[in-house]
């Protein structure tokens, strides 16, 4: 499988304290749940086919469809892109993909087999050129090239505006009537910048039930 180069981890300090005194609302969830756990993965193909399954899935639903695509592989494991290419399409339909998450998957088994996508190269790409190497792929969008800024670059300032999870938490963070739309968004994280990523891991913190 393809492999990222740059995996050092991050350390989140400098922007909890950015965020902490940027946004004084953030630190009870700070202090809540800790630093973010986001690192950089060394498996790009991965993290982008995970991102295609999870497309419009709850979480849990995400993950159980996941399971059952990497049970179709030797070893539970994503085979290269060849073997994926190789999968029939019932046996993916069989694992709950779609007939479009299907065709998604094995266009990035594509990309990445005529080298039009090359993995080790995009840590050294800024995001904006990311998206532009990513969007091609059949089935990634805006949302997916977001995902995988954020949780396989571990990229600072990245906010998900299309992403329905965000746009609640940021309802309630800021008492606001409705969900906020994009660009009300921007304005509104203008203070966390340069570490949106971070704030936005916290407000799908803030989604999750209380604990007692």
């Amino acid at each position: 499988m393809s492999r990222l180069r740059r995996t050092d981890a991050v350390n989140w300090s400098p922007a909890l304290a950015h965020l902490a005194d940027a946004d004084p609302r953030i630190l009870p969830l700070i202090e809540r749940h800790g630093p973010p756990t986001i690192q950089p993965t060394a498996d790009a193909v991965q993290s982008l086919a995970r991102a295609i399954v999870g497309q419009q899935l709850s979480g849990k639903a995400a993950a159980t469809i996941w399971g059952r695509v990497l049970a179709l592989y030797p070893r539970n494991k994503l085979p290269p892109p060849a073997a994926i290419l190789a999968t029939p399409d019932a046996a993916l339909r069989g694992a709950g993909l779609s007939g479009a998450k299907t065709a998604a998957l094995k266009d990035l088994a594509r990309h990445v087999l005529e080298k039009w996508l090359v993995p080790r190269r995009l840590p050294g790409l800024t995001d904006a050129e990311v998206a532009a190497v990513l969007l091609p792929v059949r089935g990634i969008g805006p949302w997916s090239v977001d995902m995988f800024l954020m949780f396989a670059l571990a990229r600072p300032d990245v906010l998900p505006v299309g992403d329905l999870g965000i746009r609640k938490g940021m309802q309630l963070h800021f008492g606001l009537r409705k969900l906020p739309e994009p660009d009300r968004m921007l304005k509104l994280a203008l203070p966390w910048q340069p570490y949106r990523t971070v704030a936005s891991w916290y407000m799908w913190r803030l989604l999750e039930p209380a604990t007692t």
